[in-house]
């Protein structure tokens, strides 16, 4: 595997990172091939669509923190696989309780070299695990049992506090185990292999 390509590809992954999470939306929009697509908890479609949805929750106050770890690349040619660990941190309202959410997981890009330059063409998200804090010391929340219920383990907390918000939330997406992160590898890897 060539170094220099497998560095490229973890720049690109944490640029996309902190520009996302600052609003910097046209450095935002290199890191994607045109026709691109991202899968998340609250969106499924077009890369440019999700900048401007990102933006449109920036402008109304919804922040996030994207916070990474290592990176795994598969490659093949002009065509990659890179697995990210991240942590997604959220700040938001469960019911009158202010409350912090991190959902834990690994972005599953699939990442192609066009005129010599990485981007991203395909970003889905496995999630792993999630979790709820009281902001204050001593709070209680008090959840809606089968709201949190209806998501997920994976990324429960993160999909109730998306919804307690308004949000439309994706109830199928991978988590560690099962058919649909089966799915998602077999189909990656085809696709890495020339499919």
């Amino acid at each position: 595997m060539n170094l220099l390509d497998q560095v490229a590809i973890r720049v690109l992954v944490e640029n996309w990172a902190l520009w996302r999470d600052t609003g910097q939306w046209d450095k935002l929009r290199t890191t994607f091939h045109p026709g691109a697509t991202i899968t998340v908890t609250w969106f499924d479609g077009p890369f440019e669509e999700f900048v401007e949805a990102s933006a449109r929750a920036r402008a109304g106050g919804r922040l996030s923190q994207h916070v990474l770890g290592g990176t795994t690349v598969d490659l093949n040619g002009d065509r990659a696989i890179a697995q990210t660990r991240m942590t997604i941190l959220l700040r938001g309202m469960a019911g009158d309780v202010e409350v912090d959410v991190a959902a834990t997981g690994r972005f599953f890009d699939r990442i192609e070299r066009r005129d010599g330059e990485w981007r991203i063409l395909k970003r889905a998200v496995i999630y792993e695990k999630s979790r709820m804090n009281p902001v204050a010391p001593g709070a209680r929340i008090e959840f809606d049992q089968q709201l949190l219920d209806s998501f997920p383990r994976g990324y429960c907390h993160l999909a109730y506090l998306q919804a307690q918000a308004g949000m439309r939330t994706l109830a199928n997406l991978p988590t560690g185990t099962g058919p649909e992160v089966e799915r998602l590898a077999e189909d990656a890897y085809a696709w890495l292999g020339g499919a």
